[in-house]
């Protein structure tokens, strides 16, 4: 007989989010602390310092730490001070990503680099340092952000795409690797999701000149899909919460959508 049990508590975890300053991984950052965790916020934006304070002035526990997540040394400097001041890593949301909407042809090799760098390299890097931590505190839970994008393709983002099914089937190697030293890791792949990336790809694109074509584009990013409205990040992190708590004990290796029904 199952009995009720607090199964998405995260009391006592301590969560790092990359990119937690706005978007998807504030909300992360938001929920998070919300049940519990204590919530290390990385960015390359400062206002992620304000975003912290916010959730502490809510009662919660939670630290910015700028940190550039293509750099080695930063990664490294940073997670030494989160092992100091929380003394553990048990969540990882490897979250930072940039875009920028070109087709092969059109793009510049330094714009290739930039999203690769951001969104594939700092993955990799900061799991690369994050993991042996969680193995000395005996497992943890990694969530990469992929996209809906990086299981069917999409249109004018090649790199974009490159990056995201990149992270997908990264994700699949890092869960065969570290399921024995019992850490989880698992994709969560959104749709368009209310964001300030979204909105600037829509500038890049060409189909936002002013409000009113910007609203009329998220209102289009969101109707395609049989849901009929677009994503907000509080349904992103309602996703990274399921797997990042014990109520996914025994889900690695998934790439969770997102997205409305959009591949559906």
């Amino acid at each position: 007989m199952f009995e009720k049990k607090d199964i998405l508590s995260l009391d006592g975890k301590v969560a790092v989010i990359s990119g937690g300053a706005a978007g998807i991984g504030l909300g992360a950052a938001q929920l998070l602390s919300a049940y519990g965790a204590k919530v290390a916020i990385l960015d390359v934006n400062p206002e992620g310092k304000e975003e912290a304070e916010k959730i502490r002035k809510a009662g919660r526990d939670a630290e910015f730490f700028k940190c550039d997540v293509t750099s080695s040394e930063e990664i490294q400097k940073t997670v030494n001070e989160i092992k100091e001041k929380f003394n553990s890593i048990d969540i990882l949301f490897n979250n930072a990503g940039v875009t920028v909407r070109k087709t092969v042809v059109e793009l510049e090799e330094k714009e290739w680099d930039f999203v690769i760098d951001v969104g594939l390299k700092g993955t990799f890097l900061l799991s690369k340092y994050v993991i042996p931590v969680m193995i000395e505190n005996g497992g943890g839970s990694i969530i990469n952000t992929g996209s809906g994008w990086g299981l069917k393709g999409g249109d004018q983002a090649a790199a974009y795409c490159a990056v995201k099914g990149g992270i997908v089937n990264l994700t699949r190697a890092m869960a065969i690797d570290h399921g024995p030293q019992n850490i989880r890791v698992n994709s969560v792949n959104p749709g368009d999701t209310d964001t300030a990336m979204l909105r600037d790809e829509g500038v890049q694109t060409g189909l936002v000149t002013d409000k009113t074509s910007q609203n009329k584009y998220l209102e289009e990013c969101g109707i395609d899909r049989p849901l009929k409205r677009i994503g907000m990040p509080e349904d992103i992190a309602n996703a990274v919460l399921y797997l990042a708590s014990d109520l996914s004990s025994w889900v690695t290796g998934a790439a969770l959508v997102v997205d409305g029904g959009g591949i559906a």
